[in-house]
């Protein structure tokens, strides 16, 4: 891991090994690089105390391959390319974008509409549900029995995407079982990077919002330029790879891709740029009920700051995610400066974050996709 005080000063002169003996969150190079961060270091010093404490609830995930997919990736026993490895998804299809060899190949220019699960029908939703949703999900033990899939099957790996719109929808009182969602819901999704390589598995909405036509605006600089302002219709759910299966039949009277006149129950369209810079078009025929933006990083990215203001203005609720606890309340503080006002809605862990430990993390902490959230 990185030396924590890296790019304050001086170059670090070795690996950083030497802990911060409080926290033992943060590493550094040499005990000088150490007492010179110290000033920065003992704001959060306490709060990466109580973060780790939390480490086995971060953890904490029903499947069968949990202990694989956190503990031994954290410990580098495991890296993502030998989980998806050992299940034959390793650099395949939506699942190429998981590990740091697919995202060296990836591109933008191909995304991923048309893309399957690669998995036998057993372990994933490739058909609409057996019944309809009769009451909320609230983790993915609810969603996998729901959707009669084995905890064995990582398709939660992807599906993260939709659960977390899914839940974030919940939080703000957009919900199909409360008659909180009428029979349309707009959303803008801030700063998509490797979903607009995995679009297929947002054809999961349809099965958790059923009823409900969902138009997605998808906006952010990953988006190519020559794909700025295309509509994408969404009918079917990604196909298993089983060529008899029932999703090959139905497939074959659904469209998935360029828009052509078919109506459909999930639309997305994409906008390249920041979303202060697009607002306004992107509001030409529709005004949002809800703005998300996983991973955002906003402490990290000053091009956040305009966003927020905009945020605030038009007042419409807004949650954000990222790695780790730590990220969001960096992020949460940026927030109540610009605003002057306290998050509506807390720092809280996500139960739909993907369940498979990010690799490289510069803290001795676990993080995950869409691993905690909050929100404005």
């Amino acid at each position: 891991m990185e030396c924590a005080a890296k790019g304050s000063g001086t170059r670090c002169s070795a690996t950083a090994t030497r802990l911060c003996a409080r926290c033992e969150v943060v590493a550094y190079c040499s005990l000088p690089h150490q007492i010179a961060h110290w000033n920065h270091h003992k704001l959060e010093c306490e709060r990466l105390q109580q973060q780790k404490e939390s480490i086995d609830v971060v953890n904490d995930y029903p499947f069968t391959f949990s202990n694989e997919a956190t503990f031994k990736v954290c410990a580098k026993q495991e890296t993502r390319c030998s989980f998806l490895s050992k299940r034959g998804l390793h650099q395949v299809g939506m699942w190429m974008h998981e590990c740091q060899c697919g995202a060296s190949s990836a591109s933008f220019d191909c995304l991923g509409l048309n893309s399957g699960w690669d998995l036998p029908s057993v372990l994933c939703p490739c058909c609409g549900p057996d019944s309809p949703l009769s009451e909320q999900l609230h983790s993915w033990r609810d969603y996998y029995k729901w959707r009669t899939i084995p905890l064995d099957s990582p398709v939660a790996l992807l599906l993260h995407w939709p659960l977390t719109i899914y839940h974030a929808a919940q939080l703000v009182g957009k919900s199909t079982l409360n008659q909180e969602v009428g029979d349309k819901l707009y959303i803008h999704y801030l700063g998509p990077e490797k979903e607009l390589l995995q679009l297929a598995v947002f054809g999961e909405l349809q099965a958790l919002f059923p009823g409900v036509h969902i138009h997605i605006e998808l906006v952010g600089p990953a988006v190519p330029p020559h794909r700025d302002g295309e509509k994408i219709s969404i009918s079917r759910y990604p196909c298993c790879n089983e060529d008899e299966c029932e999703c090959k039949l139905a497939s074959e009277n659904m469209i998935i891709g360029a828009q052509t006149g078919t109506t459909s129950k999930l639309t997305l369209q994409l906008w390249r740029g920041f979303y202060h810079d697009r607002y306004i078009d992107m509001v030409k025929n529709s005004s949002p009920h809800l703005v998300i933006a996983p991973n955002g990083g906003i402490a990290a990215y000053s091009s956040w700051l305009p966003s927020i203001e905009l945020i605030k203005k038009i007042d419409i609720p807004a949650v954000f995610t990222d790695y780790c606890e730590e990220a969001c309340n960096l992020a949460a503080s940026c927030i109540e400066s610009v605003t002057g006002h306290p998050l509506r809605l807390p720092v809280q862990l996500n139960p739909f974050r993907q369940p498979l430990a990010v690799e490289g993390s510069v803290l001795l902490l676990p993080c995950y996709s869409n691993c905690f959230l909050f929100g404005m």
